[in-house]
């Protein structure tokens, strides 16, 4: 496969043995700009870590693919993406790298020098749940780069290393990713007091014929949440169309507390407001609809320290959430 390299060379990998295949032994130091690369995600990155330039690491790593006789990287617009065959070579040399860089006391300078953790999922749950739990990490040093957006776009740039962990709003099919639940979220039915004096009781007595004359606020034209929401509880197709729509839960929230009209939501979000009564439950299904959130990542790179305190941290907080 033919490649072109920031620096504007091109290099063709031939077929030919596994790594460590080729003529010789790697350099230490190929290696370790190999390792650079693969757990930062980028040649740029990999240069910041190790005090390179960008094209000395471009140079190294084609050095390291024409020894291997393999490719290492796919090139992408944003970073790059292990192949398999970098899977594999990671595999093996980051530990003994990991203690060679231990015994000549090269892993105790400051944690600038440590590759960030990349960690990306819905900007609400980040932003409420998320980077509360995560500050005790990035006070001791832990480097954070945070993506929010949609799970499925999100979950493909897990699987070309974009992103080392994802929070999924469901879980992910196949063996390119593995994945453990990290929370459920509980759907509630909510509004201001305002239109919960008017509506009464009448939520639970008529269902959804009571919300007609309400507006409603979501954060998309397909009302995902709000969909889901009558299809469990009522039993019925939600047929109507949205009176606003905020693409961020937390504007969705703002606006219904102000008295914009109803909405669903995740019950962890607007907590808070339901117990100090700025909004009201509109119904209390004795069946609410709950999903489940999870945690997913590729299976088989190198442990990343730092991935990996991130990751328990995360599912330690999860079972409190």
């Amino acid at each position: 496969m033919r490649h072109t390299d920031p620096d504007g060379s091109t290099g063709a990998p031939r077929p030919g043995p596994a790594p460590g295949g080729g003529t010789g032994p790697a350099d230490l130091n190929l290696l370790r700009t190999f390792l650079a690369v693969y757990r930062s995600g980028s040649f740029t990155a990999a240069a910041g870590l190790l005090g390179l330039s960008q094209p000395t690491v471009t140079t190294q790593i084609r050095s390291l693919e024409r020894q291997t006789e393999r490719e290492l990287f796919e090139r992408l617009p944003r970073g790059v993406a292990p192949t398999a065959v970098a899977h594999d070579l990671a595999a093996r040399v980051a530990a003994p790298l990991d203690a060679l860089a231990g015994a000549t006391g090269q892993d105790a300078e400051p944690r600038e020098r440590a590759a960030p953790v990349h960690l990306a999922g819905p900007a609400e749950l980040l932003c409420t749940r998320v980077l509360p739990a995560l500050a005790p990490l990035a006070a001791e040093g832990v480097r954070l780069r945070i993506t929010p957006g949609l799970t499925e776009p999100l979950l493909d740039e897990l699987r070309a290393g974009r992103h080392d962990l994802v929070i999924a709003t469901y879980r992910p099919r196949g063996r390119a990713l593995t994945a453990v639940p990290l929370m459920d979220e509980e759907f509630v039915l909510v509004a201001a007091p305002v239109w919960a004096d008017h509506l009464g009781e009448r939520p639970a007595e008529q269902g959804p014929a009571a919300l007609h004359a309400v507006p409603l606020v979501t954060y998309a034209e397909d009302l995902p949440i709000a969909r889901r929401y009558w299809r469990h509880v009522f039993g019925a197709r939600l047929s109507r169309s949205a009176a606003v729509t905020v693409p961020d839960l937390r504007g969705v929230l703002a606006a219904v507390t102000a008295g914009a009209g109803f909405t669903v939501l995740p019950r962890y979000l607007c907590a808070a407001e339901l117990a100090s009564g700025a909004l009201v439950a509109l119904h209390q299904p004795d069946d609410p609809p709950i999903n489940t959130a999870y945690l997913a990542q590729r299976p088989g790179r190198a442990s990343h320290p730092d991935v990996d305190r991130v990751r328990d941290l995360l599912v330690e907080a999860g079972r409190g959430w």
